[in-house]
């Protein structure tokens, strides 16, 4: 397997959506469903086999920022413009929480890996811990003084990352979420965060930049892989990749080594892609998810040679 020798074609587009998607997350337990949602003011569930519109899974009262399927679960996080977390039975579809944070938006959602607990962050850059079997609170603490658009967990579950609007990223102990440090990295908001296979972090921001840092926040290396905001990034499958989406309508793969260039998706390049940002995306398996201001879901297969 040369994963420079890598073939990205179009698999299936969904539509329906009337309004821009924000955020999408594949079923835990049938992952032949994926979920998505944005300025619609509804969760919509789509059919992966058959490529179609299922059905809307829940309603809501505000725009969805956020998805995040519960490990083990048939559960779904829904996060919201409102400030609120509804947690939903994605099978029968019954409400079974409905958590707020103390102010604004929340723009992101995940549980930590090795605790029973869940982790969202409200505009106002404060962090919320809920138990995942009480859906109790069971922490609550101060990021930093501006808004938190995303968190990110390490793999080992010992590290969270958030990054902040004045381009800030903070690592906080994962056990008792202590700050272990924080660091400008971005001349601009920090927009999309993820660790790599060596539990090295990439950061993307508004300032069009990916830049890996390592444990301390030290900089191994900075690249500008877009013309405008980085708005996600994935680790690939296998793990020497990684996938950037942006602002600027392109999908990108990357060698996570050392950054080169493997992929472009775009219509500059004739491939059927996106007309408008690509607001975030998904690596699974063997598919990568985008969804778009131009209100649809594009599903791409992924084949190496």
């Amino acid at each position: 397997m040369n994963p420079d020798k890598i073939n990205i074609n179009l698999k299936g587009t969904l539509t329906g959506h009337q309004n821009p998607i924000f955020t999408l997350a594949i079923s835990e337990l049938h992952p032949e469903i994926l979920f998505t949602g944005g300025n619609d003011k509804g969760v919509v569930q789509w059919d992966l086999k058959t490529m179609s519109f299922q059905r809307i899974l829940c309603k809501v009262s505000s725009s969805v920022y956020s998805l995040l399927t519960i490990p083990g679960t048939s559960l779904l996080a829904i996060g919201m413009r409102s400030g609120q977390v509804l947690v939903v039975d994605t099978v029968d579809q019954i409400l079974k929480a409905n958590l707020k944070v103390d102010s604004g938006a929340v723009f992101s959602i995940k549980t930590i890996p090795g605790k029973n607990e869940m982790i969202a962050i409200g505009e106002e850059g404060y962090a919320y811990v809920w138990s995942l079997e009480s859906f109790e609170l069971l922490y609550r603490f101060k990021v930093s003084t501006t808004t938190v658009r995303v968190i990110e967990p390490n793999s080992a579950g010992t590290i969270i990352a958030f990054g902040d609007k004045n381009g800030e990223i903070h690592l906080f102990d994962a056990n008792d979420f202590h700050e272990i440090c924080s660091k400008k990295v971005h001349s601009q908001s920090v927009t999309s965060l993820q660790f790599d296979f060596q539990d090295q972090l990439l950061s993307g921001g508004r300032d069009a930049k990916l830049v890996k840092s390592d444990l301390e926040l030290k900089q191994i290396q900075e690249i500008v892989p877009h013309m405008f905001t980085v708005y996600g990034i994935e680790q690939g499958n296998p793990n020497q990749l990684v996938a950037t989406v942006s602002r600027d309508k392109t999908l990108k793969i990357w060698r996570a080594e050392d950054l080169t260039l493997v992929k472009n998706i775009s219509r500059d390049r004739a491939f059927d892609s996106h007309y408008l940002s690509i607001n975030a995306m998904l690596w699974f398996q063997n598919q990568i998810f985008t969804v778009s201001d131009d209100k649809t879901v594009k599903i791409w297969s992924v084949d190496l040679e």
